[in-house]
């Protein structure tokens, strides 16, 4: 029996905020804009969006001050689509990291430039 190694590569996924909407009266934030970034230690991957929040409840207001990047970033990951959204956005970038480490398409001429 033979067994072929497969190479993993350890991948990072790292979510943040880039940028919150907010009305100035009450702090509520309305829209965040999301980054999703990937690496392997050799190649990098990234995603960027923005998706709107709704309004919470007047008892469930978080002063805009006291919010943290994680709570936010849960927010997102939830309005997105939960788990699952989050596995396919990362699924995307890790495919862009394999195309880039072994590229299926390419360009150029197979003569030299020289003559």
């Amino acid at each position: 029996m033979s067994s072929s190694k497969v190479d993993t590569l350890a991948v990072s996924f790292a979510w943040n905020i880039a940028q919150l909407e907010r009305h100035t009266t009450d702090g509520v934030i309305y829209t965040a804009h999301y980054t999703v970034d990937a690496k392997d230690g050799t190649y990098s991957a990234g995603a960027y969006g923005s998706i709107g929040l709704e309004q919470p409840d007047e008892d469930n207001i978080i002063p805009f001050a006291d919010l943290t990047k994680e709570l936010v970033i849960s927010w997102v990951q939830e309005k997105l689509g939960g788990e699952e959204k989050v596995a396919e956005i990362q699924a995307a970038l890790q495919l862009q990291l394999d195309e880039q480490r072994n590229p299926s398409k390419a360009q150029g001429v197979p003569w030299s430039a020289t003559t």
